[in-house]
């Protein structure tokens, strides 16, 4: 169930109805943004910043071909560069224009969003259908991607695959999408206690590199749960 994918306890049943306060104003616009840039910047690329495409093909010509071998590797070297605070902190330059949030902190979801990208597109996943890539947003908000989903209108099919098949139309992944921006953003303002049940939390610099690489390691497990093998 995805209110158990990363281990922690059942939802709560007070969450609010996001998307519903998304559809105007300032924040939403942020929130929007901000998912924009992840998903543009953490699947495609920019500059020194390589794309999931690419450090998917060359984990895989490390491994020899080896699919789960490459996604260890993957996996090891996000984790690496996330205890890596200056790295992080450096990337995250490239979305904090979208919106107010402390650049490891975007560094850190910037970071995550390849990881689990790479992951589908080494599982068989195609990276410019847009229904995947906010499929691959939802990774980063652990049980509250059921919640966004049931609210967005969009028939739960268990794995996040099983939304990207659906081929949704644009308004409605521009919902799921600020929807994630939103959950997101406002987790910064939230204290550790709270966040480790709820989602994956901005953890650079305010819980440390340790807790960083914890949360990529589950962040890595969910996605090769929700992305299976084609």
């Amino acid at each position: 169930m995805m209110s158990h994918m990363f281990g922690f306890g059942d939802k709560k049943d007070d969450q609010k109805n996001v998307p519903v306060k998304l559809d105007s104003g300032p924040m939403g616009s942020s929130a929007l943004g901000f998912a924009e840039k992840l998903l543009q910047v953490g699947i495609d690329g920019k500059g020194s910043f390589d794309s999931a495409q690419k450090i998917a093909a060359k984990a895989l010509q490390d491994s020899g071909g080896d699919q789960e071998k490459a996604i260890k590797e993957i996996v090891s070297d996000t984790r690496r560069l996330a205890a890596a605070n200056g790295f992080v902190t450096g990337l995250g330059g490239f979305v904090t224009m979208a919106v107010a949030l402390p650049a490891n902190v975007a560094g850190f979801y910037l970071l995550s969003t390849r990881m689990v990208a790479a992951v589908a597109h080494i599982r068989g996943y195609d990276l410019r259908d847009p229904s995947l890539r906010s499929a691959i947003l939802l990774t980063l908000v652990g049980a509250d991607a059921n919640d966004i989903i049931n609210k967005a209108g969009v028939v739960a099919t268990g794995r996040l695959a099983g939304m990207a098949a659906q081929q949704l139309p644009p308004p409605v992944l521009m919902v799921v999408n600020k929807a994630v921006g939103f959950r997101l953003i406002g987790q910064v303002g939230e204290k550790v206690a709270t966040r480790l049940g709820k989602a994956i939390p901005f953890a650079g610099g305010f819980i440390g590199a340790g807790m960083d690489s914890w949360m990529l390691h589950k962040v890595a497990k969910n996605a090769a749960e929700q992305f299976p093998r084609r």
